[in-house]
């Protein structure tokens, strides 16, 4: 694949090795500073640029019938607006909170013990998300992922980053050194905790994921998520 990089920071560099060592061609390292000079030699773009920045470069990709697959978070409020344009162009779309292979198994595991909960009142659930001072959202995509899949599988009805009400989540935010992601939910009642927990030991997990949803999206049309990627029912 001909891949243009929408974001050549810290993640864009870790994706440019991985998608390197796996065959692909980079056309386009798009920072701050660059315009799209490059980006209709691509057969795909990969977007981990800033919230302020992505609707921008995934316009321009469907705009240009280049695939995309973005991985900025903080942007979502334009989400249905980009669907909409997708599926105008016929283009092809894939956005994820978190392209970590591991994270989007966890997901799936976040959402089946909801389930399991539902009924048990006496347990009240909070969540925890830790990153790097240098992430700009809080809370982060995949938290908030996480309290969806949460409500979509209980009686909460909505997350809060303060003192929750009832049927809420607490979501707390942590900013802290260089930590890549770290997400626990927490189950507390009276009498015990059930704790589950992601550690993601570095951004690699992130960068792999993203490049596999790449390759498997080349040649589809229509919007998609890693759940169509891993093939998760």
């Amino acid at each position: 694949m001909k891949i243009a990089l929408l974001g050549y920071g810290k993640m864009g560099k870790v994706i440019e090795k991985i998608a390197l060592e796996r065959g692909h061609e980079i056309v386009l390292k798009k920072g701050s500073q660059n315009n799209f000079e490059g980006l209709l030699q691509a057969d795909i773009a990969i977007d981990f640029s800033l919230p302020h920045v992505a609707v921008e470069n995934i316009t321009e990709c469907l705009n240009n019938n280049i695939a995309v697959v973005s991985g900025t978070t903080g942007w979502l409020e334009h989400y249905n607006t980009i669907v909409q344009l997708c599926n105008e162009k016929n283009g092809s779309f894939i956005y994820g909170s978190n392209f970590s292979l591991g994270v989007n198994i966890f997901f799936e595991l976040n959402a089946y013990l909801a389930k399991m909960m539902k009924n048990l009142g006496q347990y009240k659930v909070s969540m925890e998300e830790i990153h790097h001072t240098q992430k700009l959202d809080a809370p982060s995509g995949t938290a908030i992922t996480l309290a969806e899949g949460i409500i979509n599988n209980s009686n909460y009805t909505n997350w809060t980053l303060d003192t929750p009400k009832e049927n809420e989540i607490k979501i707390e935010a942590k900013r802290i050194g260089t930590v890549p992601g770290t997400h626990s939910i927490f189950y507390d009642s009276s009498v015990d905790q059930i704790e589950i927990k992601h550690t993601a030991h570095n951004r690699e997990g992130f960068a792999l994921g993203s490049v596999v949803a790449a390759e498997w999206l080349i040649g589809k049309k229509g919007v998609f998520t890693m759940k169509d990627v891993l093939n998760i029912k």
